[in-house]
């Protein structure tokens, strides 16, 4: 008879997710490094009484040998998620944290979350609390009547952001949805948001359990390498490139493949530029480097799109502003291959898809295309691009503007200061588009901008949750958050949870006044800046003086230590002291969202109105419809097997 153990399902889960660990290339981790948590009726006699148990059998040293699950507490659902989503990021995938909430509102919060976690393609397991599986008490306090079905609840909004959802509605259908759970989560193709929607009472039900349900259980992270038959029709395409151009994506950091990124930049002769997730996969200054590409492009990386004949994507999704609402990649003969985990992303672009893990993938291309390079011409014009641009990113860094600084000179600023390991955070607003263009990555960990979702408020959450994980792993780097002041007027909550962790965070609080990057769309689009700035409402609309807002005097009443500065070398003075400091530090500065940073010509598509009474509407739309007509088609020239043309470069 199999031995079991009497628990409730809440204490059943903790105990499992304290058991489970990841692998690869041979070395092992816990994957769930904790839970985070806000309590209410759908939660607290839950997972809270599970947590508690948890820690206070840890702290009376009873069992010392069974993993415990440390709780830590949010502010706010949404940031919960998102420091979780920067655990995860900043681990490259491996390890992440659950989050527990209770019904209702507290459960809906976490929507924003997991769909920043699913796009973003990152693990994160949601414990939202739900009404009675029962139903003996219904309606009870925060649950939704719905009148065509009763088995209908607000987490059903889970459903379309989540990988994976299930609602346990018996005790036994829990290790199932476990065991689905930690597949998802551990698996780099599939992984995302995982929701487990728990109801209030079958968390607290006791039920026998096999105890092999809480053994230890390691899941390997795979490594695929490449079909032979796909990998030769990717060789056969670039063996035809004159003027390769790589785009490195995010799946080239998380699977650890920047060694491999180097060696086949090196060994061809191959520029590398860098989508937003991917920027770190070479140092700023590596010859073969040439930047961003895309809408928030260098000239570098966009001249070198414009020509390319191969366009080799590896671990990107190709979102919209990679490809400039696909503008960017312009030569009419150009073909993409795509190396990817995913098979979906390897598709995209018409592509001749490779799929294989990005270190598997780059190792193999490297081995199979020996003897061939670029042409000597472009990889010399490369660099001389690249040269150039790095110019454009020095005289941004000290233009001498004002007071108030202009935006590229708190950047430059900021990256004087900061040492190669410091991780900088941003998310949203016209400072992540600055940051992919002007910031000198020195380090693969170096740069986190959450731009898949571009979510206002991820900055000091996710920033808080990468902290954590820099901690977890025994590193000595400084987590410097990037925030402007309309992302922090949504969620500086947890200043206060760093606080009172004893984690510390530098945040630089950009005060523009506004909505800064909409501010700067809406102009481009004819809509004269209309909503985006703080003002006093007059019987005009909202155009009277600016808004008396403190936020440095708000940073200060949620415990962190500030600096307020208007000058360079004010800025400076105070990163340092914040640097040197044990205790989180916001840095409050004055900017002039007015002063642009220095941009390629790349174009971002959004529609404009087709008629309009304003003549400034009237002409964004007509400029609209000249950068429509250099748009790409989706679909390109097929390479068959095996038939592709065979000529090369030198």
């Amino acid at each position: 008879m199999t031995d079991s153990i009497r628990l409730s399902v809440a204490q059943a889960v903790v105990r499992f997710l304290a058991a489970q660990q990841v692998e690869r290339d041979g070395q092992q981790q816990r994957f769930i490094a904790g839970c985070w948590g806000i309590f209410g009726h759908g939660n607290v006699a839950g997972i809270g009484q599970a947590l508690l148990e948890d820690e206070a059998s840890a702290n009376a040293g009873e069992q010392p040998n069974r993993p415990r699950l440390r709780y830590r507490q949010g502010r706010n659902e949404q940031a919960m998620v998102h420091a979780a989503v920067g655990y995860a990021r900043q681990c490259d995938r491996l390890a992440t944290y659950a989050v527990t909430s209770s019904i209702g509102p507290g459960a809906t919060n976490m929507v924003t979350g997991a769909a920043l976690a699913t796009i973003n393609r990152l693990p994160v397991l949601l414990l939202p609390g739900d009404t009675y599986a029962t139903r003996v008490a219904n309606p009870v306090l925060q649950e939704l009547e719905h009148a065509g079905s009763l088995d209908v609840s607000v987490n059903d909004t889970f459903r379309p952001v989540s990988r994976y959802f299930d609602r346990i509605q018996r005790p036994e259908q829990l290790p199932a949805a476990l065991l689905a759970a930690m597949r998802v989560l551990t698996d780099p193709v599939e992984t995302g948001a995982v929701t487990l929607s728990l109801p209030q009472d079958v968390q607290a039900e006791a039920f026998d359990w096999p105890v092999e349900l809480f053994d230890t259980r390691v899941w390997h992270v795979p490594r695929p390498v490449p079909e032979p038959v796909t990998l030769s029709a990717a060789v056969e395409v670039l063996r035809s490139a004159r003027r390769p151009l790589l785009v490195a994506g995010g799946g080239v950091i998380y699977a650890g493949a920047t060694a491999e990124l180097r060696a086949f930049a090196e060994a061809t002769g191959t520029p590398v530029a860098e989508t937003q997730a991917g920027k770190g996969a070479l140092t700023y200054d590596h010859p073969q480097a040439v930047g961003a590409v895309g809408a928030t492009g260098t000239t570098a990386a966009n001249s070198l799109a414009a020509d390319a004949d191969v366009v080799v994507g590896v671990g990107t999704r190709w979102s919209d502003f990679t490809t400039a609402s696909r503008t960017v990649f312009a030569n009419p003969q150009v073909r993409f291959v795509n190396l990817n985990v995913a098979a979906f992303d390897a598709h995209k672009q018409s592509a001749t898809a490779l799929v294989a893990d990005a270190r598997e993938g780059l190792s193999g291309l490297h081995k199979a295309l020996v003897g061939w390079t670029a042409e000597g011409d472009w990889t010399e014009r490369a660099g001389t691009l690249a040269r150039e641009w790095d110019d454009t990113v020095g005289r941004a860094y000290t233009l001498g503007h004002g007071p108030p600084m202009a935006q590229s000179e708190v950047i430059g600023v900021l990256n004087d200061v900061a040492a190669p390991t410091d991780v900088l955070v941003c998310a949203a607003g016209s400072m992540p588009g600055d940051l992919h263009k002007l910031w000198r990555t020195r380090d693969r960990k170096g740069y986190h901008v959450e731009y898949g979702y571009s979510c206002m408020g991820y900055e000091v959450a996710g920033g808080l949750g990468v902290k954590l994980a820099t901690l977890d792993q025994g590193e000595d780097r400084e987590v410097l958050v990037v925030v402007g002041d309309g992302s922090y007027l949504m969620m500086a909550t947890e200043l206060v949870t760093a606080v009172a962790e004893g984690v510390k965070l530098v945040v630089v609080l950009v005060q523009n006044h506004g909505f800064a990057s909409i501010g700067a769309l809406s102009e481009s689009l004819g809509t004269r800046r209309f909503g985006t700035r703080y003002r006093y409402r007059t019987q005009t609309g909202l155009d009277g003086d600016r808004l008396p807002v403190d936020l440095a005097a708000n940073a200060a009443s949620l415990g962190a230590d500030v600096h307020a500065v208007s000058t360079v070398d004010e800025l400076r003075a105070a990163l340092v002291k914040a640097r040197e400091s044990d205790h989180t530090t916001v840095v409050h500065v004055e900017t002039d969202p007015l002063v642009a940073a220095p941009s390629s010509p790349a174009w971002w598509e959004v529609p404009v109105a087709e008629v309009s009474a304003l003549d400034s509407t009237r002409a964004a739309r007509a400029d609209y419809e000249r950068h429509k007509q250099a748009q790409q088609p989706y679909l390109r020239p097929a390479a068959p097997y095996g038939q592709g043309p065979t000529e090369g470069g030198s």
